[in-house]
């Protein structure tokens, strides 16, 4: 299974950007039944507000109700996973505390997490599936 981030969501549907064909691959690939994945209730929002600064927000809330429907059952953290989180938080320096515990997420649960945040790479433990790598095709055929 892969945890989808918000970056692979925003770059999915932004311009033209070199990121832009990889995360769309893999949410074609959730739509298809090729690639198994799950996201959280805070990512998706969390796109919508990204998605907000750009767009009108109607827009962003109707992309946002999509990628809902796309990933449902939407995953939700539970207070283990908190905890977790926030020990994540205290020794990462290079992540906020919404990224740390969507790690702790990935982690408990021993999935894959796709981002392109690179801050994910300091996680020990952590399978970060960065749709820049050269190796992100063949993680998302692996994971079907």
């Amino acid at each position: 299974m892969i945890l989808v981030d918000t970056t692979i969501l925003a770059y999915a549907v932004g311009t033209d950007h070199h990121l832009r064909e990889p995360c769309r691959l893999l949410l074609e690939g959730v739509r298809d039944g090729r690639v198994r994945a799950c996201t959280t209730v805070e990512v998706v929002q969390e796109f919508a507000h990204v998605r907000a600064r750009r767009r009108p927000r109607p827009e962003a809330a109707a992309r946002a109700r999509e990628y809902a429907l796309g990933f449902s059952p939407l995953i939700r953290p539970d207070e283990d996973d908190l905890s977790h989180g926030l020990d994540i938080f205290a020794a990462t320096a290079s992540l906020g505390p919404f990224d740390a515990v969507l790690a702790a997420v990935a982690l408990r649960r021993r999935w894959a997490l796709a981002s392109a945040d690179r801050s994910f790479d300091d996680v020990g433990g952590l399978r970060h599936l960065n749709p820049s790598s050269p190796t992100f095709a063949g993680a998302l055929a692996a994971s079907g």
